[in-house]
């Protein structure tokens, strides 16, 4: 499955009820399970973001679909980017002309 790095931070919504977090959290990995995407890592980051998760996802509309689910509650607002492994990396690469 295609791997999905989510930029998140928060609004300001989330920021005054940010003591909630671990649970939205909580649900927010079950509604992920349930739109068949993997939410694999979650980091709370310093800078220009405040969260970043990694998913995996069957395909970009499954991911966006994930992310664009989570925004709407109001809490967070979303990044999604498509990462590539290294071996995925090598093979663009080696297909150039």
């Amino acid at each position: 499955m295609p791997t999905y790095i989510i930029l998140l931070r928060y609004t300001q919504q989330g920021i005054e009820k940010i003591k909630d977090s671990p649970k939205r959290l909580d649900a927010a990995k079950e509604a992920f399970r349930a739109m068949g995407v993997n939410l694999k890592e979650f980091y709370l980051v310093t800078g220009q973001y405040d969260a970043v998760v990694v998913a995996d996802a069957p395909n970009d509309e499954t991911a966006t679909k994930a992310a664009l689910a989570q925004a709407s509650r109001g809490f967070v607002r979303t990044e999604t980017l498509r990462a590539y492994t290294e071996d995925e990396y090598r093979k663009i690469i080696a297909a150039l002309p």
